[in-house]
């Protein structure tokens, strides 16, 4: 028997689920009691392998407190046109990948928490300058 891949969409919408979970410091099991789910429903979920419904969808933008549109944000491609100046250009994979990781959401967190300009400028400044002294990614 084959097993079916998850669909791209899917995988996305699960991840950037569990990205903004992390992100709030909420449990798996927290999130299912809240929509009456399991965790191991929750599970399925973000790794895309349960589809989730449009009304789940709503309620889980809701317990997560974002908008809906925040869980299709950088999705795959869906092939249909989109009309110029009508939608924002989506971010790069690149940051949701690095957001849905332990790191990323730890520096997130914390470089979030610093509320002086002049600092937060500096430390971008200075990652900046430690990331050009690396050698090129040769993936």
């Amino acid at each position: 028997m084959s097993t079916k891949a998850p669909n791209p969409v899917d995988r996305h919408v699960g991840s950037r689920v569990r990205m903004r979970r992390i992100m709030l410091g909420m449990s798996q099991e927290k999130l299912g009691e809240a929509l009456g789910l399991t965790f191991q429903q929750i599970q399925k979920y973000e790794k895309g392998t349960n589809r989730v419904g449009a009304s789940r969808i709503q309620q889980i933008s809701e317990i997560l407190q974002v908008p809906v549109s925040f869980l299709f944000e950088g999705s795959p491609g869906t092939g249909v046109a989109k009309v110029e100046g009508l939608s924002e250009a989506p971010s790069p994979a690149y940051v949701s990948d690095f957001l849905a990781t332990s790191e990323g959401l730890a520096l997130t967190r914390a470089f979030t928490r610093i509320t002086d300009a002049k600092l937060r400028r500096s430390i971008v400044d200075m990652v900046e300058q430690i990331a050009a002294r690396e050698p090129p990614d040769r993936r």
